[in-house]
């Protein structure tokens, strides 16, 4: 049963904010490529795939590329704090968008509580023998504060960590290219030398690669939800959307080639230090590595700012179509304070989960999350299946961006992740967190139906 509670006007009572100007939304789209995930995970996926990292970077960059491009068309058509769960629930039903918003809920709450930790932890490297838990509690404060105040807050502080992020990662692009040109002072070209054993672990060390890969762009969501927000939704997205193209060949496959060009695939820094620190260092620049580490804090510290507000929106949304808990959906001065103070402290619960429960509750928690970006694009690809046709014939005029190809790249996007799902449960590692976060996702789409039937009855 079709509901018409998902719409982009304001919802009743005190609406949220329109603080965010254009110059925070370009960045975000901008810095918001530029994840932890890239900076921190990247170096087990060289590890495994070798060189072909380039190449499972680059398939699974088209295959965001297509989510975006369909999230896109969905957000400039109904811009909603809601974005893909909203969308959900006008194209598949209520109980889609309770699915797809908890489940993402859950996911960026937790990464809050994952990126502390590691922000802490580099932070107590430069400054042995302080507490972690006093560095994450402390990070949590500043940006539940920040949150909590004002959205143009978020936007300010996104603004300048994403502008530090692009910089860095250019400038480390323009130093690879040079050294590997055989131009830049006091380095010699290694040619194709590391490039050679393009596959040294087979389709399997590929394979791992490739999933790696795809978990590294999670979180590109953010602004289709900060848009909502913004001064001029419509353009804000549409901007985002169709630049998506050369950020993820850019900052993702380009910074990917350039590394294991510089450095051999299987020298064991690139695990320890981080490819980033590693390549820096093999080029010798004095400090480079340091700065790096610098550059990776601020990239953590952006993701836990983003997902402190993504999952404050999405909750937010949630409440206001009928789908949580009153509260959660209050707003004060333009900002939904009890939703991001509820985000806030179940990121709070996670660290204390890492000390508290190490082997068991805390790596339940990560396996249960550890596909739920998969389940986010299924459901987006199939809403943006049954609203095109709905758009095309009900209100053409709101099909600012389109989706290629369609429907053909949207069935492509959709087997893609299906053998996403397959190669999963083909890997040890991977087979857990398949089927963790695949009985979450039947709980909670349990309770959306039931909850969809007796608000029906009623």
């Amino acid at each position: 049963m079709q509901h018409s509670t998902t719409t982009e006007t304001p919802p009743q009572g005190a609406p949220l904010s329109h603080g965010l100007k254009q110059r925070h939304l370009s960045m975000i789209a901008l810095g918001g490529v530029i994840g932890a995930g890239l900076f921190v995970g990247s170096g087990a996926g060289i590890a495994a795939a070798g060189p072909s990292i380039v190449l499972a970077y680059t398939l699974s960059g088209l295959l965001v590329m297509l989510v975006m491009r369909m999230l896109g068309e969905m957000s400039a058509a109904y811009p909603s704090s809601g974005s893909f769960s909203a969308h959900a629930e006008r194209a598949i039903g209520p109980w889609a968008g309770f699915t797809a918003g908890w489940s993402f809920w859950v996911l960026l709450c937790t990464a809050v509580g994952l990126e502390g930790i590691g922000a802490a932890k580099i932070v107590t490297g430069w400054l042995p023998g302080t507490p972690e838990w006093a560095w994450v509690a402390l990070f949590m404060l500043v940006f539940c504060g920040a949150n909590l105040a004002a959205v143009k807050n978020f936007g300010e502080f996104e603004f300048w960590f994403a502008a530090l992020k692009v910089a860095a990662i250019t400038l480390f692009l323009v130093l690879g290219v040079l050294a590997i040109a055989g131009v830049l002072p006091g380095t010699d070209s290694p040619g194709t030398s590391n490039l050679t054993d393009f596959l040294p672990n087979g389709g399997e060390g590929l394979v791992i690669g490739l999933l790696a890969s795809v978990f590294a762009y999670g979180g590109l969501e953010t602004v289709t939800i900060a848009a909502a927000e913004s001064e001029d939704p419509v353009r804000g997205v549409a901007s985002a959307v169709r630049t998506a193209m050369w950020r993820i060949a850019l900052f993702y496959v380009g910074s990917m080639a350039v590394i294991v060009t510089l450095v051999p695939w299987d020298a064991k820094e690139v695990v320890e230090k981080g490819p980033y620190v590693a390549a820096l260092d093999h080029l010798g620049i004095p400090g480079a590595g340091q700065l790096m580490n610098v550059v990776v804090l601020v990239a953590l510290l952006s993701a836990m700012n983003a997902n402190i507000y993504g999952s404050s929106r999405i909750a937010y949304s949630l409440v206001e179509r009928g789908q949580g808990p009153k509260a959660l959906g209050r707003v004060f001065g333009g900002v939904p304070r009890i939703a991001v103070l509820a985000s806030s402290v179940f990121g709070f619960v996670c660290v204390v989960l890492s000390y508290w429960r190490p082997d068991d509750v805390f790596p339940w928690l990560l396996n249960m999350i550890g596909a739920v970006i998969l389940v986010v694009w299924i459901f987006i690809a199939v809403s943006q299946l049954r609203l095109r046709g709905r758009l095309e014939r009900e209100a053409p005029e709101r099909l600012t961006v389109r989706m290629w190809a369609f429907p053909v790249l949207t069935w492509v996007a959709l087997a893609g992740m299906a053998t996403i799902f397959v190669l999963m449960a083909r890997e040890p590692d991977t087979r857990v967190q398949l089927y963790s976060t695949g009985g979450m996702t039947l709980v909670l789409a349990a309770v959306g139906y039931a909850w969809q039937r007796a608000r029906a009855r009623n």
